[in-house]
C-alpha cells in the first residue's frame, strides 16, 4: 500500500472526524530505533475520549492525530544498537509487541525506576504524538518486546492492556484469599479479573451495566456478577461479603460514580486502585467513606516492569485475550470501528484493527 513515500494512516481531526488520508512515510531508523510495519492495533476506552471530545484529561487536540497505541508490528529496519526492552538487539523480520510510552530514561522518576511517571513522557496516540492506526512507524528498540510464535499478532497488541492490568493487581498487593470487587467487565476489567483470580483472589466480584459483558465476565470465571441496571452494587457487594466490603476494589469504569461506589464497597482497611479514566476529568468520593476506613487509594498510572510477565502469562495459556474480541475490521473501516465502539453496539467488548495490508481482499481506502 505504501508508494511515492507515502502510507495510509487514520488520523483525527477532531471530535468524531477520523479520517483515512496518505501521510509521508517515516524516516530512515536512527540510533536505538527500529522501523516497524504495524499489523494489529486494538481500539481502548482512553483512545473513545479524544475520538468522542477532541480531548482526553488536559490533553486537546490541537492538530490532526493519528490515534492507536495498543499495537504490534514488525521489524522492518533496524538502526545501529537498536535493542529491545530486555537490551537484546532487535533483528529484521522480528515480530515484536509495543509498549506505546516512551520515557525520556534520564529524569528522576525514571531513574528511580518508574518509567510510567517519567516527567518527560511521549505516548503514541496522545497529542502531539502520532499513533499506530498507520501502515508504517518508528519506535525505540526499547519499547519493543519479541514475541513467540505461541502468540499470534493480535495478543500481541493487547499485551499492552494486560499489562495494565498486571500493573494494577502489583500496585493493590493482592494476596491469597482476599476478597476483589472490579467495577467493569470491559477488557481492563475482564483483564483484571484474569490477574485477580490467578493471584488467588476469592471471592471476586464484578459490576456491570451492558448485559452482554454481564455474561462475558461470568465466562472468565468471576465468582459472583452483578447487573447494575437491576441491583444496587454497592448493597450487592456488602451483602455478598457478608456486610464487610471488599479487601480490595478495581475501579475500571471510566471514573465518575465508580469512584465513590468503590469506596463504599471497600472494608475497613482496604485498598482501592483506580484504572478508569473520568471523561470530565473529575473523581469524586465521599471523603467520610474513605478516611474512617482508611483506606489506601492508588492511582494507575500506565504500567512498568509487566511486558516478559505478560507474554509468558499468555504464551502459557494462563490468560485468555482473544476470547474478548468481538470485532475486527481493516484499516480503510477505522472510523466505523470507532463509531461502533463509541455507542457500544452489536455487544462489542474488543474491537481490533488490522492494519498491515493483507492483499485485495483489504481494499485500498478511498
Amino acid at each position: 500500500m505504501a508508494e511515492n513515500n507515502l502510507m495510509w494512516a487514520a488520523r483525527l481531526h477532531g471530535p468524531r472526524d477520523l479520517r483515512i488520508e496518505r501521510v509521508p512515510l517515516p524516516p530512515d531508523p536512527g540510533f536505538g530505533e527500529v522501523l516497524l510495519q504495524v499489523t494489529v492495533t486494538a481500539i481502548c476506552g482512553s483512545d473513545l475520549h479524544p475520538y468522542l471530545h477532541g480531548r482526553i484529561g488536559d490533553t486537546e487536540l490541537k492538530s490532526p492525530l493519528i490515534l492507536g497505541h495498543e499495537f504490534s508490528g514488525v521489524v522492518i529496519a533496524a538502526g545501529p544498537d537498536a535493542r529491545d526492552g530486555t537490551g537484546r538487539p532487535l533483528k529484521v523480520g522480528e515480530r515484536v509487541a509495543v509498549d506505546p510510552s516512551i520515557p525520556c530514561r534520564e529524569c528522576e522518576f525514571c531513574r528511580k525506576g518508574h518509567p510510567n511517571l517519567c516527567s518527560n513522557l511521549r505516548f503514541c496516540g496522545l497529542w502531539p504524538d502520532d499513533g499506530s492506526l498507520r501502515e508504517f512507524m518508528i519506535m525505540p528498540g526499547h519499547s519493543c518486546f519479541p514475541v513467540p510464535k505461541a502468540i499470534n499478532d493480535v495478543e500481541a497488541a493487547l499485551l499492552e492492556p494486560l499489562g495494565i492490568a498486571i500493573h494494577a493487581v502489583d500496585l493493590a498487593k493482592l494476596k491469597v484469599e482476599e476478597s476483589v470487587a472490579i467495577l467493569g467487565a470491559g477488557p481492563i476489567g475482564l483483564m483484571i479479573l484474569e490477574i485477580a483470580r490467578l493471584a488467588g483472589a476469592h471471592p471476586i466480584i464484578v459490576t456491570e451495566r451492558l448485559a452482554w459483558r454481564v455474561d462475558v465476565a461470568r465466562r472468565y470465571g468471576a465468582d459472583i456478577v452483578i447487573d447494575i441496571t437491576e441491583e444496587d452494587p454497592v448493597q450487592a457487594v456488602t451483602e455478598a461479603t457478608d456486610g464487610r466490603g471488599a479487601d480490595v476494589v478495581f475501579e475500571a469504569a471510566w471514573g465518575g460514580e465508580a469512584v465513590a461506589q468503590a469506596a463504599e464497597m471497600a472494608c475497613p482497611g482496604g485498598r482501592l486502585v483506580l484504572v478508569g479514566i473520568p471523561s470530565d476529568d473529575v473523581m469524586m468520593l465521599r471523603a467520610s467513606a474513605a478516611r474512617r476506613k482508611g483506606l489506601t487509594i492508588k492511582m494507575c498510572r500506565r504500567m512498568k516492569h509487566v511486558y516478559p510477565r505478560a507474554i509468558r502469562l499468555v504464551e502459557q495459556g494462563k490468560v485468555h485475550l482473544m476470547d474478548m474480541v468481538t470485532h475486527r475490521f481493516p484499516l480503510d473501516q477505522a472510523a466505523e470501528a470507532f463509531d461502533l465502539n463509541a455507542h457500544y453496539r452489536d455487544n462489542i467488548v474488543k474491537a481490533v484493527i488490522e492494519v498491515a495490508y493483507n492483499g485485495p481482499t483489504h481494499g485500498d481506502p478511498p
